[in-house]
């Protein structure tokens, strides 16, 4: 049996997007990068699971793995299980609960799993419950159990400063991820055409000034033994970098997010002010047909997640809302990138711009490609 502080983290992706969270690991300085199917792995404990959470953009949890052993029956995971050295991660004091999952293994009931891995950490002395915010993940997969603890609690898209949330919302992990698939840099102005509450232009603003993403949540590895002392962020403080940003630009507003609805407005103007980026940020009520580059910036990329049929809105009907997209593209965004998320291929050719795809990627259930070109 393995065991180590050291085993290493697994950091959970949006399936499909993984390029890109090995990418926003590498851009961090992590060691032992290293893609596998459904995320990346890379080397480190606690200490580094808490940057992870903190700085990762594309992550959607961190685990950290803390055991690894063959187990072939129920009895053998009960044993192996007792050898844990549970309380060098969890506090008698912090309880957690138990997750599994079995696969292609001989013990294959996850519920069994559970109660046997439950009573292993109540027998080291540490509560478990329902509720709790730590969890203790064990997968079984071809007689190999692996156990992990989910360093995150709430999932990494949930930043902490964004309240409102628009119909069928883009999670802020996976606008990132789009961003940086298109080639953005923090250098470039992003348009969204059609922004809901903002999530594209808002994360574009916090990459381009360099902004820690958890920085207004809390995490559930402050809770595991060594958390607390690791709580202090020394974090620039958010206005500071923005002014600093400022300064060094021409005061053109490089980030822009237009919708045909008013209430998504204010949100996205509401979240903007929380996230601390409203100076770098223009939201506005209006329609496709007014769309125009942003005054006195070089061309950059319009990324947009319109609706598409199965979420929101009539196939057919929306055959019209992406020609008009396209046209008003062609006619007025020459050299600018152009991302268009969607599950209808049928819907992303109606733009007549181009475009080719890029995914599958999994969009909550539902499989979307990011077309991509240039006018």
């Amino acid at each position: 049996m393995s065991q180590s502080n050291e085993n290493g983290l697994f950091l959970v992706g949006v399936p499909g997007l993984e390029g890109a969270l090995e990418a926003d690991a590498r851009r961090l300085g992590f060691a032992g990068v290293r893609r596998v199917a459904g995320g990346v792995e890379v080397a480190g404990g606690l200490e580094e699971a808490a940057r992870a959470n903190r700085q990762m953009r594309c992550a959607v949890r961190v685990l950290m793995r803390v055991a690894e052993f063959r187990a072939m029956h129920l009895a053998q995971l009960d044993k192996r299980a007792r050898k844990v050295d549970w309380r060098a991660w969890l506090r008698p004091d912090v309880p957690v609960r138990v997750e599994a999952t079995c696969r292609r293994s001989k013990i294959y009931v996850n519920k069994a799993a559970v109660q046997r891995v439950s009573g292993a950490v109540e027998a080291a002395g540490v509560p478990v419950t329902k509720d709790a915010e730590i969890v203790v993940k064990v997968r079984i997969d071809d007689d190999l159990c692996t156990i992990s603890l989910d360093t995150t609690g709430e999932a990494l898209h949930r930043r902490g400063h964004k309240t409102f949330v628009g119909k069928a919302p883009l999670r802020e992990t996976m606008a990132a991820a789009f961003l940086w698939e298109m080639g953005f840099d923090g250098s470039q102005a992003v348009v969204d055409p059609m922004c809901g509450s903002g999530t594209i232009p808002l994360e574009a603003a916090e990459i381009a000034v360099g902004l820690v993403p958890g920085r207004s949540r809390s995490f559930a590895w402050q809770g595991l033994v060594g958390g607390e002392a690791l709580s202090e962020a020394g974090d620039v403080p958010v206005a500071e970098a923005v002014q600093a940003y400022l300064k060094d630009k021409d005061g053109a507003v490089r980030f822009q997010g237009f919708d045909r609805n008013d209430g998504a407005i204010r949100g996205a103007r509401e979240n903007a002010e929380r996230a601390g980026v409203a100076d770098l940020c223009r939201f506005e009520r209006q329609a496709i047909s007014d769309l125009q580059p942003p005054e006195g910036v070089a061309p950059g990329i319009v990324l947009v997640n319109p609706p598409y049929g199965g979420r929101i809105g009539d196939r057919k009907m929306l055959f019209g809302l992406y020609g008009a997209l396209g046209q008003v593209l062609a006619e007025r965004f020459a050299g600018w990138s152009v991302g268009i998320v969607t599950s209808d291929g049928g819907l992303a050719k109606a733009t007549e711009l181009g475009l080719d795809p890029f995914g599958p990627i999994d969009h909550s259930g539902t499989k979307v490609n990011l077309w991509r070109g240039r006018v």
